[in-house]
């Protein structure tokens, strides 16, 4: 009984375990592994407060942008008035005012002095090279040919309708052909100026004045052949008829012998009493006190009359045995270079009209002795009117091609006074060369 005990009890234990085995047989589903727990979303920052606006001011106005100063435009512009002179003076004075006038807003001007004997040369090499000066002023001495060799610019355009109030001499002295070239400036002739403490009877006629140097005066003429121009006329003579050809006839040469005969007699005495022979010589003692006349342009006024004060006198050249004297009547004036751009012209020319309106013309009478180019400019200086009255027999400057030949030809009158050539062969020679 107990093996059946024992054998029942391992059966039951067989059992169970094959139980458990058949349970174990059936898989058993993986469970899944935990979920990661979602992450929150980012919890958004909010936005900063704005803070509140302080009230807004009322807006200023806005200024607009600088704007560039435009460059000026330069105009150079070229004298030949001695170093110190009045007339100098007078310019320098105007040129002055001219800078600081709205009127000439936008222009600078640029002056250099060029020395009388070289600004001709000068003006016409740089300006043949391309270059040159805006501007110069200068004696009507050589405008024909300057004219003529395009040297100086045509500015009839350009000056339309801007001349009003000057005078017609003046224009007429700026002009060639029916072509303007120039702004008149002044009128320029040659008298006779005198000290009235050393000349108490002015010479009427140049036997007068010839007198009065043989009784020991010791008054100058100025030889040369632009001042003594004036004394040909005296003694009938002509260098050009009407239509500017060379009047070559026996009979005027007779008569132009006479006067340079006339001239050569002056000079003998003159050099004997040490009477200096041109105006340049003649300038320091007579405004010295040391001769009692000289025969020079208006040009000189300014400088002798600071010189003698109201000792100066002017009076026109004496007449001769055939007629009154007759000086050649030049115009300074302002001309202008074809190289000039446009803008250039147009700024020099309103220089130049602003260095001849009215005002500046009573200045430059009143301080240089400069007849206005203007008419009806009032001035106190009685000088200035009394050489302004001289001028009433004098010729307007021809601007033909003859003048030229004259320079040429009747220019070494020296020969006369120096080597001895008799008048009337140098004026044979002279009429030979100017009429080739």
């Amino acid at each position: 009984m107990n093996k059946k005990i024992a054998l029942g009890s391992l059966l039951l234990v067989s059992s169970l375990i094959l139980s458990a085995c058949g349970a174990a047989a059936t898989p058993t589903a993986v469970p899944p592994k935990p979920t990661e727990a979602a992450k929150p979303a980012a919890t958004a920052v909010p936005a900063a407060t704005a803070v509140p606006a302080k009230p807004t001011d009322v807006p200023k106005p806005t200024a607009p942008p600088p704007t560039a100063t435009p460059k000026p435009v330069e105009v150079t512009f070229w004298h030949a008035y001695g170093t110190g002179s009045a007339e100098e003076v007078a310019m320098g004075e105007l040129v002055k005012t001219a800078a600081a006038s709205p009127d000439l807003a936008g222009i600078k001007i640029n002056v250099l002095q060029i020395p009388f004997n070289d600004i001709f040369n000068k003006y016409r090499t740089d300006v043949a090279a391309g270059g040159g000066p805006s501007m110069f002023i200068a004696p009507n001495d050589s405008l024909g040919d300057d004219a003529r060799g395009k040297l100086i610019a045509d500015i009839t355009d350009l000056a339309k309708g801007k001349l009003e109030g000057y005078g017609k001499l003046a224009v007429e002295g700026m002009s060639l052909e029916g072509k303007l070239y120039g702004i008149p400036e002044s009128l320029k002739a040659v008298a006779m100026f005198y000290n009235k403490d050393l000349v108490k009877e002015v010479p009427k006629t140049t036997d007068d004045l010839l007198k009065a140097v043989q009784g020991g005066a010791k008054l100058s003429l100025s030889l040369g052949c632009y001042h003594q121009w004036g004394f040909y006329n005296a003694f009938g003579a002509k260098v050009f008829d009407d239509k500017y050809a060379f009047v070559n006839t026996p009979d005027n040469q007779a008569n132009l012998a006479a006067a340079y005969k006339y001239l050569n007699d002056w000079w003998v005495l003159a050099k004997k009493a040490g009477i200096p022979k041109t105006d340049g010589d003649a300038a320091a003692p007579f405004k010295e006190g040391k001769i009692g006349a000289t025969f020079n342009g208006n040009w000189a006024l300014g400088d002798y009359q600071k010189a003698l004060g109201d000792k100066l006198g002017v009076a026109a050249i004496p007449a001769g045995p055939k007629g009154v004297a007759n000086p050649l009547l030049g115009v300074d004036g302002f001309y202008f270079n074809p190289n000039n751009k446009a803008d250039t012209a147009q700024a020099a020319l309103k220089v130049a009209l602003f260095l001849s309106n009215a005002a500046s013309q009573k200045t430059m009478a009143e301080k240089a002795g400069h007849v206005p180019a203007r008419a009806g400019i009032t001035y106190n200086n009685p000088l200035v009117k009394a050489f302004e009255d001289t001028f009433a027999n004098a010729v307007v400057r021809p601007q033909s091609v003859s003048m030229g030949k004259y320079w040429g030809n009747f220019c070494g009158d020296g020969d006369i006074w120096d080597k001895g050539v008799a008048p009337a062969e140098f004026v044979k020679k002279a009429f030979e060369g100017a009429v080739k």
